[in-house]
């Protein structure tokens, strides 16, 4: 009997064995930070860009600080925001307020903007064309087709006098409110990272700047851009983003800060062009836009 027991008890610790180990593998899901070697927190920044060399620099301040950054890289938009939310992400630095108010109100999400970096002019580019007044009327133009960008898209458009929104437009804008007969070209909204590779086929395209600068557009390839210091251009910010029970935590407030680093925003500058216009609007300022920005949303149910 005490055989059988030992016995027993020796397969017990077998089976086990595996799912204790699993369970040690897995860290909880959204700890932040999570801890690296000697207690330095680690924290993961969700990016649309992560071969850019600036974020090495950035990476090099923070390490210098005692936090390690690892970096994970989308080619959309909305998948960062999700990361963070689920906890396989602290922290994303791909979408402006805009971008961010709409995510939360279609998910029913609460993520909140911790820190500004920058704002930049969202171009329409040509490799036909030199100017606006060369677009032919009936010309086609290649917008972002997600609803943030495409609203300010059609914004540039109308300021390029090459489309006419009905009521005048606003930040929540769509297709549908363009007046065909009032305008001289067609849009075409296409996703956001395929615009640049549509301008060989259309008369125009607006580029957002991180899909401008992989595609190597440069600033003689654009014909129109849009003041990204004017009061319209504030939902445009690009921000951090954490969750809403993350939005006091330290370390990612010293990570807001490190963008800001002089020796970060010239490698920002030469990577991105001179035209970035850096943004420090404090936490607060952000948040009240972003809730302003949502309760504008839901009003019109766009």
């Amino acid at each position: 009997m005490r055989r059988a027991r030992r016995a027993l008890l020796v397969l017990l610790s077998a089976l086990l064995l595996p799912v204790l180990m699993l369970g040690a593998a897995c860290s909880a899901p959204g700890s932040t930070p999570a801890g690296g070697s000697g207690g330095a927190p680690v924290v993961t920044i969700g990016v649309v860009d992560a071969s850019e060399n600036y974020w090495n620099v950035y990476k090099d301040k923070a390490a210098a600080k005692g936090i390690t950054v690892q970096f994970v890289n989308f080619t959309d938009y909305d998948q960062p925001n999700l990361g963070v939310s689920q906890g396989q992400l602290q922290l994303n630095q791909c979408v402006h307020l805009q971008y961010l108010a709409n995510y939360n109100v279609k998910n029913n999400d609460t993520l909140v903007p911790i820190g500004a970096t920058a704002v930049y002019p969202l171009p329409l580019y040509s490799v036909k064309h030199t100017s606006v007044d060369q677009i032919p009327r009936g010309g086609q133009i290649a917008i972002p087709d997600d609803p943030t960008n495409e609203a300010r898209s059609l914004l540039v458009l109308q300021a390029a006098k090459l489309i006419t929104l009905r009521g005048g437009g606003d930040s929540l804008s769509t297709t549908n409110d363009i007046d065909t007969a009032a305008s001289k070209v067609t849009v075409l909204p296409v996703d956001a990272a395929q615009t640049a590779a549509n301008l060989a086929s259309v008369d125009g395209a607006i580029v957002n700047n991180n899909y401008a600068t992989a595609a190597k557009l440069g600033t003689d390839k654009r014909i129109f851009a849009d003041d990204p210091n004017s009061d319209a251009s504030k939902p445009y910010i690009n921000v951090f983003v954490a969750r809403a029970a993350d939005k006091d935590n330290p370390t990612y407030r010293e990570l807001v800060a490190l963008y800001h680093d002089s020796d970060v925003e010239a490698a920002i500058r030469a990577d991105l062009g001179e035209d970035t216009i850096f943004k420090n609007n404090d936490a607060a300022d952000l948040q009240a836009e972003t809730t302003r920005i949502e309760d504008d949303i839901r009003k019109t149910g766009r």
